[in-house]
């Protein structure tokens, strides 16, 4: 098979170029659509896959050419999935956008459906891990801290959300790319979210990422929201559970690099409905090249959603959180034949079944020692908001029947 690239004169929306059945990864305008699977793999084989894609690339640069989108569960026992698109779009900060097909296929834009009448029926159901559960293991992993097990686990838990008839994840991510548009907008193999946390890029040998942890509700009224900003700021609590997710995505970088720049502090990133601890990264990889994809595996899962030590964590979660993560809390994203990429967290995600009636849900929160048990609940409820709000169009759950 041989691909082509060119330059796309007239640029598409790519959430409308991925529409019900396609693949999209995007933040603020910029990044990739797919459609169609011209090869499924598996992390094993898909660099090499990717480089024996032959190209005729009359654009260059990262995202072009034979490019591959995929999924690292949260488990590292788990095989990342890929595909590489039939067709691929792609636009870039400078507005420019280009396109990627086989070569001896003339391409068309297809047309744009969103098959959802406005009467479809919505019904919310607790999943594996109800409410009391999660209240439950919170206190159980408080204990297992004081006990010296480990320093920090994330605990999760789940919901479902059931409709009388097909959703349309092309309206789902219309409504994430309104409230959601600065976070990584995703749709991959039933998999689709806006997760505002890098977990790693790499664009032509420079490397970055922006690990979140401590999080705070924003409330709409800008004068509270500072003083909430301010707390998270100040909080032991929430500055701890950062400084376990910084120090460990460091310390996993800084081996491939020649350097890597931090932030010395914690800055607030804001999103629609909360706001987190973060703290940025850059430097430069050491030839030649580590890719992106290596990076991502070893940095998955980062105390950011498993805990630390990481082995005694997850294997804790494991143990007593009463569910299969699957591909929630491991890392969604693209690579191209070079080893460039951008690998985003899978949070704030729903995983649709193939009749896309049923999407389960999941939230998260940082255990430490001082957690609290409903605090910690009503911080999971705050982060569901944000994929309820966009598959439903309610900014609430309480319209929902439970």
């Amino acid at each position: 098979m041989r691909l082509v690239t060119s330059p796309l004169k007239d640029p598409i929306d790519l959430n409308d170029f991925a529409g019900d059945d396609g693949m999209l990864f995007v933040r603020d305008g910029v990044g990739i659509a797919g459609r169609g699977a011209l090869v499924t793999s598996t992390g094993k084989d898909i660099e090499a896959v990717l480089r024996a894609i032959e190209c005729d690339n009359h654009v260059g640069g990262p995202g072009t050419g034979a490019v591959a989108f995929g999924a690292i569960p949260f488990l590292s026992d788990r095989e990342p999935t890929f595909i590489v698109p039939k067709v691929l779009i792609g636009k870039r900060e400078d507005g420019t956008a280009f396109i990627t097909h086989l070569q001896d296929d003339t391409y068309r834009m297809p047309a744009v459906e969103i098959s959802q009448t406005e009467a479809i029926k919505y019904k919310m159901k607790s999943g594996y891990v109800s409410p009391d559960d999660y209240k439950r293991i919170v206190s159980l992993a408080t204990d297992a801290i004081g006990r010296g097990e480990f320093q920090k686990v994330v605990l999760a838990r789940d919901l479902f959300i059931d409709a009388d008839e097909a959703m349309s994840i092309g309206l789902i991510l219309k409504r994430l790319k309104a409230s959601y548009g600065s976070s990584y907008r995703y749709s991959f193999d039933g998999l689709v979210g806006a997760s505002p946390e890098l977990l790693v890029e790499v664009l032509d040998g420079v490397v970055r990422s922006h690990p979140l942890a401590g999080t705070a509700p924003r409330t709409g009224n800008v004068q509270e929201d500072g003083r909430l900003a301010d707390q998270l700021l100040r909080s032991d609590k929430n500055q701890q559970e950062h400084k376990i997710v910084i120090d460990m995505v460091r310390d996993t970088l800084l081996p491939y690099c020649s350097y890597l720049d931090w932030e010395p502090e914690p800055s607030i990133v804001q999103v629609a409905n909360v706001q987190h601890l973060g703290s940025a990264a850059e430097g430069v990889l050491t030839r030649p090249h580590t890719s992106v994809l290596q990076l991502a595996r070893e940095l998955c899962p980062t105390p950011a959603l498993g805990g630390s030590p990481r082995e005694a964590s997850i294997n804790w979660i494991e143990q007593f959180e009463g569910m299969d993560r699957g591909r929630y809390g491991g890392a969604i994203g693209w690579l191209d034949a070079h080893g460039n990429g951008t690998w985003a967290v899978t949070i704030r995600c729903a995983e649709f079944d193939e009749s896309r009636r049923s999407a389960h849900l999941f939230a998260g929160c940082g255990i430490v020692a001082d957690s609290d048990p409903e605090s910690e609940l009503s911080e999971t409820q705050t982060k569901f908001k944000a994929m309820i709000s966009a598959i439903t169009g309610s900014t609430g759950v309480d319209s929902l029947q439970s």
